[in-house]
């Protein structure tokens, strides 16, 4: 196992009717920005419970965040924010909603150009305005951890940066909360937290068996409870178990002491960017072929996963970790996530288009042993169309 710091200041408020707790996390005296999506959190009647938890605090409303944040809007927050005198912000929403909060957060703080906080990766960041979360989809963990994804449309990037200063102060996760959602967002949600697990766990071995164990239980239940979820959107320990599976697939316990990956991550951004398909799809498109072409190099956790996720133990290696691919592949259909580019509008004169963009950000050399350069990319793009 590998050195490694872990802190995580985020206070959990988990279970039925957590909603009520609201109150108590956020100063009597605070002039709060109330920041949300599209009309999913109006009609479900979070926003309703929200507004009447907030008492008599000075509220200004902010919604309109979309689903793959944008910059622009997040700088027309940080305008309100100045004109208003806000002190404090809650987000309510899903991990696009609470990545542009923690951005908001931060640029608010930032004396220098806002890009920058992006262009930096967040190193630049030394403090922001605090913020709670109440969470209306599970899938990206934001709710309890420092990182945020931000879309700049006009120049067509998806940048991640993160802070220590960016941590929720708290969340509120109620499952009862998820029961309205449509299928589309439940389905991308389990993916995406199903590859949230895969880039911190198919690495190579660090003798990490906590973490190992661990990363291998989220993946089983995700694997047993995805596709239930779709079905059975009333069943409360179904939607309580895929909650907390999404926040513990990225809150550092299973990531802490052994190698990350994250390649899928960075080549599905591109894919995004270029024609604004779900990021969890994107995942599914890359993570199967990626898994086939980098196969020599995580030999010993694709037998592992094979075995300890998917009860894949006999025939030779090469044919286990085949199966283990086409199981994984065969997951994402179940939860009606088709895995090819070309499923997407995709086609071969789309490669290069996204090797550049991943080179024009530096991104030559990626994945935990940083082995997958340009060409790789390139192999696994055309694998998957």
């Amino acid at each position: 196992m590998n050195n490694f710091d872990l802190y995580n200041p985020t206070r959990i408020f988990f279970g039925k009717g957590r909603i009520a707790d609201l109150g108590a996390q956020i100063p009597v005296d605070a002039n709060v920005l109330l920041v949300y999506g599209g009309g999913s959190a109006e009609r479900s009647g979070v926003l309703a419970q929200v507004r009447t938890d907030l008492g008599n605090r000075t509220v200004i409303e902010f919604g309109g965040i979309e689903p793959n944040p944008r910059y622009a809007t997040a700088l027309k927050a940080i305008n309100v924010i100045a004109e208003n005198n806000i002190n404090y912000l809650l987000a309510v929403g899903g991990g696009s909603v609470i990545d542009a909060t923690k951005f908001i957060a931060a640029a608010t703080k930032f004396e220098g150009d806002p890009h920058e906080i992006l262009t930096s990766w967040g190193s630049c960041v030394s403090s922001a305005l605090p913020f709670g979360a109440v969470l209306t989809l599970p899938a990206t963990g934001s709710e309890m951890n420092p990182a945020s994804v931000i879309t700049s449309a006009e120049n067509g990037t998806k940048m991640v940066f993160m802070s220590p200063h960016c941590y929720p102060e708290f969340s509120i996760l109620d499952p009862e909360m998820t029961y309205s959602l449509p299928t589309r967002q439940i389905a991308n949600g389990v993916t995406d937290a199903f590859v949230h697990i895969i880039e911190q766990y198919l690495t190579y071995p660090v003798s990490a068996s906590v973490q190992d164990g661990f990363a291998e239980s989220l993946l089983r239940t995700l694997i047993d409870i995805g596709p239930k979820a779709l079905v059975n959107p009333l069943d409360y320990d179904i939607r309580a178990n895929l909650m907390w599976t999404a926040t513990l697939a990225l809150n550092g316990l299973i990531g802490a002491g052994v190698p990350h990956d994250w390649s899928s991550h960075m080549i599905g951004h591109e894919i995004t960017a270029l024609n604004d398909t779900d990021h969890a799809r994107t995942l599914a498109i890359i993570l199967p072929a990626l898994m086939d072409d980098q196969r020599a190099l995580k030999r010993e956790k694709l037998l592992q996963y094979a075995a300890n996720v998917w009860n894949i133990c006999d025939d030779s290696e090469d044919a286990r970790i085949d199966a283990a691919i086409s199981a994984t592949r065969d997951f994402f259909h179940k939860m009606g996530i088709q895995t090819r580019l070309s499923e997407y509008g995709l086609d071969v004169d789309d490669i290069e288009r996204i090797v550049t963009a991943l080179e024009s950000r530096g991104m030559i050399a990626i994945g935990e042993t940083q082995s997958i350069n340009p060409e790789a990319v390139r192999r696994i793009l055309q694998a998957a169309i």
